[in-house]
């Protein structure tokens, strides 16, 4: 059995996006994404951006400006095409945020992430 090594599996596609995260390298960062990449909430499934473009202006904007910005994955899984990450993120604006995101994964490239919503916390 021969392997292609241009040939990614959908681990190492995440992978290399959350490393390109955490450098704040915004070039190597959508390099991972597809040119029509979806964000959507889940379960709402509405649309937070479109397009590479559009990530690319909103983590250069609002996440690589952030020198202390990190993400640290506490658990992955793996199933197919698809990859759940819970990562814990820190270095935005003085608070800790817990995070799921679920990629799918299309010829080498993240196709779409759902990142799951909280429900709201109701006031005490």
């Amino acid at each position: 059995m021969s392997t292609d090594e241009s040939i990614k599996s959908p681990e190492a596609v995440v992978q290399a996006q959350l490393d390109a995260y955490n450098d704040h390298d915004t070039d190597r960062f959508v390099a991972c994404y597809a040119e029509d990449v979806r964000v959507a909430g889940w379960p709402s499934n509405e649309t937070r951006m479109e397009g590479r473009y559009a990530l690319a202006a909103f983590y250069r904007l609002h996440r690589f400006n952030r020198p202390t910005l990190k993400a640290e994955l506490q658990n992955r899984i793996v199933f197919g095409n698809t990859v759940i990450d819970h990562e814990i993120i820190t270095g935005l604006e003085n608070h800790t945020v817990t995070a799921v995101a679920i990629y799918r994964v299309d010829n080498d490239l993240i196709s779409s992430v759902h990142f799951v919503e909280r429900p709201p916390v109701p006031d005490r």
